[in-house]
Order: C-alpha cells, then sequence, then structure tokens
C-alpha cells in the first residue's frame, strides 16, 4: 500500500471523503447516543471507551451491552454481536477481489474500518476491481470520515453522559439517525422488501429474552434474500413481483454475482 501522504493527496481519498460527508452527520448522532447508552447502561468509563474503539459496530453495541448488564450468558451475547454483524461477511466477500492483493496485515485493518454506507459507496462508484482507479484510496477517504464520525461523539458521549440530560430525547434522535441510514441503503425493491420482512419479524418475536428478537429478524432477512436470488417456485414468483417478468429491475438487469443488500 502506498504511503500515508500519497494516499492522502491522491484526488480519490478526497472524493471518499466528499462522499461520505452526506451522510457523517447522521453517523455522529447515532455514535452520540450509542456512547450515552453504553455508560447509563452501567458500562465503567474505561470499558465503554475501550468497547468502542476495538468493537466499532454500533449495532452491535447497542445489542450486546444490555445483555452484558442484566448478566446474560456469554455465549447469547457472542451469538447476538456475531448474528448482528453477519452482513459484514456478505460485505468482505464482495470487497476481496478489490483488495485481496494485500498483504494480510493490511488486510485486516482494513477490514476493522469496513462500515455498511463505506460498502454502499464504495460499490456504487467502481463496478469491478482495478489498480489505476484509486480504489484503494477512494476506500480509505469514506472510512477516515465514517471512522472519525463515529468515534469522536462516541467518545464525547461516554465522557459526558452524566452531565447530559436525559430530556434532551437523545435515544429518539438516534432512532431517527439509524432510520435516516436505513432508507439510504434501500436502493430497490428486492431489499426494501427483505427490510419490511426483518422489521416485521423483529415486532412479532419482541417478547422474546435475551434480545433474540433482533436474531430472528437477521434470520428472516437472510432467508428471503436467498429466496429472491434463486429460492426455486418461491424465488422467482418474488421476482416476478418486485423486478418484472423476467427477473430484472425496471431500466437495468441484475449484476452478476450481486445479492440483495441485507
Amino acid at each position: 500500500m502506498n504511503s500515508l501522504r500519497a494516499v492522502v493527496r491522491h484526488p480519490q481519498f478526497r472524493h471518499g471523503a466528499i462522499d461520505m460527508s452526506g451522510v457523517s452527520l447522521g453517523i455522529a448522532a447515532w455514535g452520540l447516543v450509542t456512547g450515552v447508552a453504553m455508560v447509563k447502561s452501567g458500562l465503567s468509563v474505561p470499558l465503554a471507551l475501550l468497547m468502542s474503539l476495538t468493537v466499532f459496530a454500533g449495532s452491535a453495541q447497542l445489542a450486546a451491552v444490555p445483555l452484558m448488564t442484566v448478566g446474560a450468558p456469554m455465549w447469547v451475547i457472542w451469538a447476538t454481536a456475531l448474528c448482528v454483524n453477519l452482513r459484514f461477511v456478505i460485505f468482505s466477500a464482495q470487497w476481496r477481489p478489490y483488495f485481496k492483493r494485500f498483504p494480510m496485515r493490511q488486510r485486516l485493518a482494513l477490514g476493522y474500518l469496513t462500515a455498511d454506507l463505506n460498502y454502499v459507496l464504495f460499490m456504487k462508484r467502481f463496478q469491478e476491481p482495478r489498480d489505476d482507479e484509486g480504489q484503494i484510496e477512494y476506500f480509505l477517504g469514506g472510512t477516515a470520515l465514517n471512522w472519525s464520525s463515529w468515534q469522536f461523539p462516541s467518545i464525547a458521549g461516554i465522557l459526558l453522559a452524566d452531565v447530559i440530560p436525559t430530556e434532551w430525547g437523545l435515544g429518539f434522535a438516534g432512532v431517527l439517525a439509524l432510520l435516516g441510514l436505513t432508507y439510504s441503503m434501500l436502493s430497490d425493491k428486492a431489499t426494501t422488501f427483505a427490510a419490511v420482512v426483518a422489521g416485521a419479524a423483529a415486532v412479532a418475536a419482541f417478547a422474546l429474552p435475551f434480545r433474540l428478537h433482533i436474531v430472528v429478524a437477521i434470520a428472516a432477512a437472510i432467508c428471503v434474500g436467498l429466496m429472491i436470488d434463486g429460492g426455486g417456485d418461491a424465488g422467482r414468483r418474488i421476482r416476478h413481483v418486485l423486478l418484472g417478468s423476467d427477473g430484472k429491475r425496471r431500466g437495468e438487469t441484475l449484476a452478476p454475482g450481486r445479492r440483495v443488500a441485507l
């Protein structure tokens, strides 16, 4: 990988940061809420800081922290965090052709920086892997801004949790921020359908202990995605309704090897 100075000076690094700036305020709001929530849930400040910097996964953090505070079994905590973050397996598989030329140590560092919206923006800009288009610089520009937009507000929320009044309604603001980020990822009818099914499954299973309704929602979304991608007669009927009679989106064809984003 090129030197840090050369990467930062590359035009694609700036483009990656500019593209990510459109959603950085929502990410910052959600990071602030997550930082406050970790401390309010009973985590100590040092442990919350360690979790924010090492885990770097807001949805997994918010799912795991309540389980930790009520003394849930360790396997439940790990299973919940794993299920919530399963989507990164899909992201990594799609990114592999672009970054497989780098050594293992550098790929592990890139994996730490990956995030949902970085994946969406990157794949929209680069349809196939090429060495001469500044793809790694674009990736690093977007992830650098994404990491900063999350970590600094999250750390602020952790340090200021005791002085931030609950009357500010940060929890509701965080929900709105997360909804905004979610809506930006609903790029077609198939993805929207999977999201609606997952939401309905989460509501239906909300009474399950240890927040297992999250696992149920993820399983439902995965099943719908697999069915749409090629689930026999049922999958063909769903594709007919969502994508048209020939399995195509209106005005475009399904890209080879692409999957419904979950």
